[in-house]
């Protein structure tokens, strides 16, 4: 409620102000305000996770310490997981899937608390080493930003849509300071069906907190890097890394999914953390670079230094031996995903557009070091290799090839290798496609059919509910019942169509007003007839929690005009019309267009 009331009391002043304002002008008004306070929330989270981290080990160098490491992680697991079970009371990992769930199946409707229960939690759990990415929240947070601005004035779903969108690109640009990366991050992930008219908004909210992040943290871009020109006889090579992303993107998404329903399905909280917490600090003791986000380690292999884990762990001599230092670095990549995995399973909050960012990068150096190392006369330059497996990886399991383009280029000043960024990405986006259609954010639900899509018939099927469009108005009748007690249940109603049900009111068939029209006015037979004489069964049965593109296969399949729809057990609800599901159709349609 105090959420509530502090949200209201900085929304008021500007309810009052957009009142007499076009819906056009409150959406710039509203794009900008969003924008600037996604802005504001990416500084804090980063720099909240900065400050624990700092806090929690800048004191502490070598091995007397490195045991550390072991316990770090798991506490913040622990606090992160306790925040989450006894206040916030509600699950708010996967924020990316869980935006993308809001505006398929919740009217783009975000509880409010995630406007800042989210960046607490990834911040405690990120800061004490947890080994996920801070993105997925902050878009989470932004995403919650915009839809309840949306909804405290009281704006449309086509409108709330647009401004939950606005929130996610904020957060992303905020966070990266890529204004032009948000916006493409919402257009390819987020939103399914927007047109040119609803992207100034968007352009508007990435600009704001683009500028706030530069006002807070400083011109410099997130991952600065010294770069060799680009040069074309690497093409080859640059082949090569687009099929190892693609490679690795598929084990990403099949790993992550598979490992976090495997640990999830420890029952018990407490034991499924105690396993999490303990297999995550033997990892991180193993292979520091898995401790919190790594990107300071991204910072050396981006600028062409060497990584140095001297004194940090006892499997340092591997980089100290030529041939063992890109095995490391793939044992490191390999077992992201288990740290990641670990992480989020065992109570932590965060996410995995950094991890995607961090294995992409080592899947890059990996890759150049190999080459370098072969010989052959081949020389190249790995820093590049490094920036160009980021954007590999990000198209390949986030399936977003602009988006990663354009965020890479965007977050390093990495233009001048605008040529490998499309054609790497493009490689790895295509390959991952033909294996694994959906990527890491859209799988699981795209199996339970709430994924929305760019095709808007899809979309506008997927919106739409099928215990919405029940029409319960129909008089039933008993099976048991005569002739003359079904005319009198005719005598009153209005519709044509009687269900006929058992002494539990489970469906059994139906009964027409054409069927009974030539023995309804024969009094002498309303007695000796029964209503299984006319009764006739449904040529399907519709599921009250069926997906509607399902029940419009079986429409089509039937030829039916109406169908009757029961609960798992066949007990009787209503019946759905095609008639109520085109008009119900054609306005969803109106809702969802951007035009």
């Amino acid at each position: 409620m105090r959420a509530k009331t502090i949200i209201a009391g900085i929304i008021s002043p500007l309810r009052r102000l957009v009142q007499k304002m076009s819906e056009r002008d409150v959406m710039i008004v509203l794009s900008l305000f969003v924008g600037i306070a996604c802005g504001l929330a990416a500084v804090i989270l980063k720099l909240a996770i900065e400050f624990i981290h700092h806090s929690l080990t800048s004191w502490f160098d070598g091995e007397a310490y490195n045991f550390l490491y072991l316990v770090y992680p798991g506490i913040g697991m622990l606090l992160a997981m306790l925040f989450v079970k006894y206040i916030v009371k509600d699950n708010i990992g996967h924020g990316v899937t869980k935006v993308l769930v809001a505006v398929s199946k919740n009217e783009s409707k975000i509880r409010p608390h995630n406007m800042w229960s989210s960046m607490l939690a990834s911040s405690v759990t990120i800061g004490f080493g947890g080994s996920v990415g801070a993105e997925a929240p902050i878009v989470y947070t932004g995403a919650a930003i915009g839809s309840n601005v949306a909804r405290y004035m009281g704006l449309s779903y086509k409108n709330m849509t647009i401004l939950l969108g606005c929130g996610a690109a904020g957060a992303v640009a905020g966070i990266f300071k890529a204004p032009l990366a948000g916006v493409l991050f919402t257009l390819e992930i987020l939103l399914f069906n927007i047109s040119m008219s609803s992207i100034l908004p968007l352009l508007l909210s990435t600009i704001s907190a683009t500028v706030i992040s530069y006002i807070f943290l400083g011109g410099a871009p997130p991952f600065e890097c010294t770069l060799s020109p680009f040069a074309m006889n690497n093409i080859p090579f640059y082949i090569v890394l687009g099929l190892f992303c693609a490679a690795c993107s598929v084990y990403f998404t099949r790993m992550t999914l598979w490992l976090e329903d495997k640990i999830k399905s420890i029952e018990k909280p407490f034991v499924r953390w105690g396993i999490s917490a303990s297999c995550l600090g033997l990892l991180i003791f193993l292979f520091p670079p898995l401790f919190g986000e790594g990107y300071e380690y991204l910072h050396e292999l981006l600028n062409g230094g060497t990584v140095n884990l001297d004194g940090q762990t006892v499997l340092a001599f591997f980089l100290r031996t030529s041939w063992l230092v890109p095995v490391f670095f793939l044992l490191v990549l390999l077992l992201k995903v288990f740290s990641m995995s670990f992480t989020n399973a065992g109570g932590g909050v965060g996410g995995t557009f950094g991890p995607t960012l961090f294995i992409g990068a080592i899947a890059g150096f990996v890759v150049s070091r190999t080459i370098n190392l072969i010989g052959g006369g081949a020389v190249v330059p790995e820093q590049n290799f490094v920036l160009v497996g980021m954007a590999g990886l990000m198209a390949g399991v986030m399936q977003a090839p602009m988006t990663a383009i354009f965020l890479i280029a965007d977050m390093t000043g990495g233009y001048d290798l605008l040529i490998p960024l499309i054609l790497t990405s493009t490689i790895s986006y295509a390959v991952t496609r033909a294996i694994e259609p959906y990527s890491i954010y859209t799988k699981r639900i795209a199996k339970r059919g709430e994924l929305l899509t760019h095709d808007s018939d899809q979309a506008v099927l997927t919106l739409l509910k099928t215990n919405d469009l029940v029409e319960a108005d129909f008089h039933t009748v008993r099976i048991d019942a005569t002739l003359g007690e079904l005319v009198d249940v005719v005598s009153k109603s209005t519709r044509n169509i009687f269900p006929v049900v058992d002494s539990r009111n489970h469906f059994q068939g139906f009964v027409s007003l054409e069927d009974i029209r030539r023995d309804m006015f024969k009094k002498d037979l309303y007695k000796s007839l029964h209503v299984f004489n006319f009764m006739k069964s449904a040529p399907a049965y519709v599921y009250v929690d069926e997906k509607m593109d399902s029940v419009m296969k079986k429409f089509e399949q039937t030829g039916a005009w109406n169908l009757p729809v029961v609960e798992s057990d066949r007990t009787y609800v209503g019946f759905v019309s095609k008639s109520k599901i085109f008009s119900a159709y054609r306005d969803q349609l109106k809702q969802v267009s951007h035009d």
